[in-house]
């Protein structure tokens, strides 16, 4: 029997189909659905007269319209409010669980996924929401879909695709002390390139994968597609496995036991060659942060500013030759489908605790659920943060991109733990820094760019913590 990647091994196991112009009908076993790119699909259905095929296999929530501050009242520009009130009609005319605004399990559609088990290993997962990827890291075939196969999926509950190539991207040794999951994905976008990923389906492998957690490695899957790949994953473990007992909608008893069995197996085959390889050591990799208009534009945060892309550089503000650090910043974004999780919030709140944010820097810190809002409460985080002078809001899509009422004014610069930084999209004129919740925290405590290795000590939920408030 030929050996297979665990990619290969998914889509034949889901494939209703196979044309003879080679592409292939996949059967989706979940799809979410948000607010922004459902409406048409709904009013595409209706035109056509075709019922919602598979309605108990659909999840919608409510994300990037939203506010992130007075929800039971919220105030939305008139577009914003229309799309959400258009997701709650189709959602109750079509049978839909939908878990809106003041809802217990509202929050970003790629947070509460994987936090409820409705993301498993061994499932194709799609959503009208390009880091759909981020549920790959439970060992699933998951990528955004467009408007016209958002309605396809709802008409059929199958997708009409090309099987991508496999990538299997090996990250060897562990990362050192300050460096997170994130500036792993913008240490490998940077060495690879925005485009090295396109037409192929990433495996994330290695020593410093299988030490991450859950959250590490969706933060890793969230950014495949930001080096062009259809998407990323990690085969599933005794991680994954830990993570997903005793939530809400994953299986119990005798039915976890049937689906434990069947998650064992899903991995690539010892012998499997992968049509590319790449492969890095994660002791290289420093605190990054982006320095221009696109996620590969990351450097190390001791680094010094590119002079090679002289756009990026009008636009930043920049001029090339400089150090990055100590550069001063004026907004600092927690948060987004990238870092908007539990553990992430647990970073932030360690390192600022016992100090205070630096003065003339606005903070955004936003869960990306209310079952996250909550545990920061009940773990004592929200206090931590209201000491050392932030604020937690409540749970959205937020200040990744604008389309609420969080956006970044123009010319400012914002340290942001969300995944794209293209020009304009945090808001017209935003300059946005990619970058860790740890990283984010140094900032937010100094106002420049600093170093999160600087001075660190273990806290009660054992992340760094600095000694001293600034950069010396």
């Amino acid at each position: 029997m030929k050996s297979k990647t665990l990619f290969d091994k998914l889509w034949d196991q889901h494939e209703v189909l196979s044309l003879e112009d080679g592409s292939s009908v996949i059967y989706i076993d979940r799809h979410f659905i948000h607010e922004v790119t459902s409406p048409q699909a709904f009013a595409g259905l209706e035109k056509r007269g075709l019922p919602f095929f598979r309605p108990d296999q659909a999840i919608a929530t409510m994300d990037h319209n939203i506010p992130t501050t007075g929800q039971a009242n919220p105030v939305m520009g008139a577009e914003s409010g229309l799309q959400v009130s258009r997701l709650r009609e189709n959602c109750a005319k079509h049978g839909i669980a939908l878990f809106g605004m003041t809802h217990p399990m509202n929050g970003i559609v790629h947070v509460i996924g994987p936090e409820l088990g409705l993301t498993r290993p061994g499932m194709t997962i799609v959503c009208g929401d390009s880091h759909t990827s981020t549920h790959g890291a439970f060992g699933t075939i998951a990528f955004g879909i467009g408007t016209s196969e958002v309605e396809m999926v709802m008409a059929s509950q199958c997708l009409l695709q090309r099987r991508p190539k496999t990538m299997r991207i090996n990250i060897g040794g562990k990362l050192s002390v300050g460096v997170t999951a994130k500036d792993l994905i913008l240490y490998l976008i940077s060495k690879l390139g925005t485009g090295a990923g396109t037409g192929y389906f990433i495996e994330f492998a290695g020593e410093a994968i299988r030490l991450l957690s859950m959250e590490g490695r969706m933060t890793v899957c969230n950014m495949a597609i930001e080096m062009g790949a259809r998407g990323g994953l990690v085969a599933p473990d005794e991680v994954t496995f830990n993570y997903l007992i005793h939530r809400e909608f994953s299986p119990s008893g005798e039915q976890w036991e049937q689906a434990l069995s069947g998650w064992k197996l899903l991995k690539s085959d010892d012998d499997v060659v992968f049509d590319r390889e790449e492969t890095f050591d994660a002791s290289d990799v420093a605190p990054m942060i982006t320095w221009g208009t696109n996620p590969g534009a990351g450097i190390p945060i001791t680094g010094t500013i590119p002079d090679n892309d002289l756009k990026a550089l009008a636009y930043m503000g920049w001029n090339g030759g400089e150090k990055i650090m100590d550069q001063k910043i004026d907004y600092v974004f927690v948060g987004s489908c990238t870092n908007g999780r539990i553990e992430d919030l647990r970073e932030f709140a360690s390192y600022v605790q016992g100090h205070k944010k630096a003065d003339g820097v606005t903070a955004w810190i936003v869960p990306g659920s209310k079952k996250v809002e909550l545990q920061a409460r009940e773990e004592g985080i929200e206090e931590i943060l209201n000491e050392a002078g932030f604020e937690l809001r409540e749970p959205g899509c937020s200040a990744c991109l604008a389309m609420n009422d969080d956006k970044i004014p123009a010319g400012k610069y914002c340290i942001s733990t969300s995944n794209r930084n293209f020009e304009g999209r945090q808001g017209p004129g935003a300059r946005t820094l990619l970058a860790s919740p740890l990283t984010a925290a140094a900032a937010a405590l100094t106002g420049r760019i600093s170093d999160p290795r600087r001075s660190v000590i273990p806290t009660k939920f054992g992340t760094p913590s600095p000694t001293t408030k600034g950069d010396e």
